[in-house]
Order: structure tokens, then C-alpha cells, then sequence
């Protein structure tokens, strides 16, 4: 590995923990973490709903093919 690529990766890792020590205790973090938490409830929420839609109509289909 050659100087300048092994300078461009130390610079890329030091503007990154940079950016996620900002992230974590910079003017907002309150902020950012809360509406991290509230993505993730969002997401878990709508893919067990999707889940839940995808086994009902399973369900309704099948019963639907009983029925004839």
C-alpha cells in the first residue's frame, strides 16, 4: 500500500469518528437520536404490517380455493 492511499484511508477514519462524535454529542443530538428511534419503530411497524397483509390474504386465497 502506497503512502498517499494509506493517508487518504487515515483521513477518511478520522473525518468519520469526527463526523459520529458530532452525531452523538453535537447541537442536536437529542434530536438525531430521537428521530433514529422513531425510523426504526417506523420501519419495524411497517413491515410487520406488511407481514400481517401478506398472511391475510395467503389466507383469504386459500379459503377462497376451499370454497370452490
Amino acid at each position: 500500500m502506497d503512502i498517499k492511499q494509506k493517508a487518504k484511508d487515515e483521513l477518511e477514519s478520522r473525518v468519520k469518528n469526527l463526523e459520529s462524535f458530532i452525531a452523538e454529542k453535537g447541537v442536536g443530538s437529542s434530536y438525531l437520536s430521537r428521530a433514529k428511534r422513531i425510523q426504526r419503530n417506523v420501519n419495524v411497524t411497517i413491515v410487520l404490517g406488511a407481514a400481517v397483509a401478506i398472511t391475510g390474504i395467503s389466507v383469504w386465497a386459500i379459503n377462497k380455493l376451499n370454497e370452490d
